[in-house]
């Protein structure tokens, strides 16, 4: 039962606990990803991940009182071939940790540079100091790790912005080892044309690879290049790892918008991340004439990678006209490229709509704009709206992953995903952002299942079906914080959370409710189930746009099933679950369910496997399962075509 993309490794010794129900450490056939078995009230047994404790075991440095709060460090915003005029070249306010001269912090550790193995950087050096950082170079390889670092931390500082906590990895390296895990970050692999996330080893591969004799734009044929300089490449390898700590079942390909999901949301934390420089913002704008569906250098994603690898053009353009062009598509990126096409057409309209008026007041009332640039006081205030727009969608996609389903997201439970989050902290919807939604998913043909219409309030998650009661020993007057409601307090605590969760999760009056199912149910037509298994139990404190707050306990319950084989055709796993989510006073709000009795999902997955067939392995007892390595999988796919 190991966590497909989750390391190998030895399980823990026990946890000390403090809870109503009975646990114990066990290893057993689930494998290395359990912690331990549970016992709730009515000796329904359950299992806790490894994932649970890793909030409090793996989170990022706590500033000191005398600490600063940033470390400013120069990046390349877009990649080396961009003009200096588009901006290409910005300051970033990194949140402040101690580094030395390996560059190994909290949650990303930078190891040396495949090409230049000695070099090293002391970015605590008072002439690197004033200068905020090394100069932009495409040939000095301390500037690969100073890009790597920045770009990384500041992504992750996104995440943990959005989602009201500290954001945590899935793997960890020691079976014992308690503290932060960070990151690897290779900034330089050789002749590696790609970049990807390494699920397993928990690392960040940047390729370094001879340009082709043939290329475009500011590059140089047959030269050197480094993905770890293309700033939307290091964004997206790098909410790959964050998305992967977030799900524990998101690598696990069982419909084809799964993978796809993960690319596209990735390209669009690299979009969306852009908007956060001004210049780029406002150079872009200028040359589009306020239209941000005309700005390309903030659309653009792999432009460098895909000027100099022989497609002549950026690898995905987040412009993309309302069609169904890649829908029977299986391949990730393809396919992705429907939800990041949409996610920025509902941006567009939301932008339009608001900028309408500032274009509207610069004219006189009539919305047409004289010919020649624009007026720089027009400009700048379009800028701020574009930046300030983006940054809220950015948090808006990151929020929505705590109300996705556990496993086997489609399309279509991401917009209910969306608007559920989006609702929950801001219920005055004035300026239509979750309509723009909507619509630009309908035009693109995404619908939700089992939704009588597209209403904002048909499109909610709902409460249980029945009345699940309150779980008193997990209001927020009983949980234990390390002096704020986002930081637990250790991962005893967790532990405690977690099996008082899994009492009710494996009490036999809810087990439909949530998604799963014993052995023996005649629902399973003879197949058999593994114990449910509480992946995560996380607290969450939101502010809103006006400054509200809003406090969650996020919870993921998954269980797998072993489909028997038939035909002449192997097995295959099959999973269920559910994502829970409770308020303050431990009453369960939502259940955004898959259950593991589900015919009609059992039946789409196995349509799909055919389809997606390099994503699985045969594994023990002619079963298949989830390759560990999809990412290597796919970018080794867009190197062949």
């Amino acid at each position: 039962m190991t966590s497909t993309g989750a390391p190998v490794m030895n399980p823990p010794a026990s946890t000390p606990l403090a809870t109503s129900g009975a646990a114990q450490s066990r290893t057993g056939s689930s494998g290395p990803r359990v912690d331990l078995v549970g016992q709730g009230a009515h000796g329904v047994d359950f299992e806790l991940s490894r994932r649970v404790t890793r909030a409090a075991t793996c989170r990022s440095y706590e500033r000191k009182p005398a600490d600063p709060l940033f470390r400013p460090l120069r990046i390349f915003t877009l990649d080396p071939s961009a003009a200096c005029a588009a901006g290409a070249i910005a300051t970033v306010n990194v949140p402040y940790e101690p580094l030395d001269v390996t560059l190994e912090g909290t949650m990303f550790k930078i190891v040396d540079d495949g090409l230049a193995p000695n070099a090293q950087l002391d970015l605590n050096d008072l002439k690197v100091l004033i200068d905020q950082g090394l100069r932009p170079s495409t040939t000095d390889p301390r500037f690969r790790a100073q890009m790597a670092y920045a770009v990384c931390a500041t992504t992750y500082a996104a995440f943990r912005q959005a989602l009201g906590r500290q954001p945590s990895w899935c793997f960890q390296r020691g079976a014992h080892d308690q503290r932060a895990t960070p990151l690897v970050v290779r900034t330089s692999v050789e002749g590696t044309r790609n970049a990807y996330y390494d699920s397993q080893r928990g690392e960040l591969s940047f390729g370094s690879f001879v340009a082709d004799k043939r290329v475009t734009g500011r590059n140089m044929p047959g030269g050197r290049i480094h993905t770890v300089l293309q700033h939307d490449v290091v964004v997206h390898e790098t909410a790959h790892a964050l998305l992967d700590g977030m799900r524990a079942h998101f690598l696990a390909p069982t419909n084809p918008d799964v993978l796809a999901f993960h690319e596209a949301f990735a390209d669009l934390i690299a979009v969306f991340q852009r908007f956060t420089y001004r210049d780029v913002v406002r150079a872009a704008l200028q040359s589009a004439r306020g239209e941000v569906t005309r700005a390309t250098a903030l659309v653009e994603v792999g432009k460098q990678f895909g000027d100099t690898t022989g497609m002549m053009r950026a690898l995905r353009n987040a412009i993309h006209p309302p069609s169904t062009e890649h829908a029977h598509s299986v391949e990730p990126h393809e396919r992705g490229q429907l939800l990041l096409a949409a996610v920025f057409d509902a941006f567009a309209t939301a932008y339009t709509v608001r900028s309408s008026r500032l274009i509207r007041l610069a004219t006189g009332g009539s919305g047409l704009l004289p010919p020649g640039a624009l007026p720089d006081l027009l400009l700048d205030h379009l800028t701020e709206l574009a930046c300030k727009m983006a940054a809220q969608f950015l948090s808006i996609c990151i929020r929505a992953i705590d109300y996705c389903p556990p496993v086997d997201l489609t399309f279509g439970e991401f917009l209910r995903a969306v608007i559920t989050a989006d609702f929950d902290l801001v219920r005055d919807d004035i300026w239509g952002y979750r309509e723009a939604w909507v619509d630009a998913f309908r035009e693109r043909e995404i619908y939700p299942q089992d939704v009588p219409s597209l209403s904002e309030d048909a499109l909610l998650w709902r409460a249980p079906q029945q009345g699940v009661p309150e779980i008193a020993a997990l209001a927020f007057a009983r949980l234990q914080f390390r002096g704020d409601p986002a930081h637990p307090a250790s991962a005893e605590e967790l532990t405690r959370q977690a099996l008082e969760l899994g009492a009710l999760v494996s009490d036999p009056r809810y087990l439909d409710e949530f998604g799963v199912a014993r052995n023996g149910d005649e629902r399973l037509q003879g197949d058999k189930v593994e114990l449910p298994t509480v992946e995560s139990i996380r607290s969450a404190r939101r502010v809103g746009p006006s400054g509200q707050l809003v406090f969650d306990l996020v919870a993921e319950v998954t269980q797998r099933r072993h489909i028997a084989g038939k035909a002449g055709e192997p097995g295959f796993c099959f999973y269920g679950g559910s994502t829970i989510i409770l308020d303050p006073l431990g009453a369960v709000r939502y259940v955004i369910r898959k259950s593991v009795l589900q015919n009609d999902r059992l039946q789409a997955t196995r349509e799909a496997l055919p389809q997606l067939s390099k994503f699985w392995t045969l594994g023990p007892e002619r079963r298949l399962v989830p390759n560990a390595q999809p990412f290597r999988l796919v970018h080794e796919h867009k190197r062949r075509q």
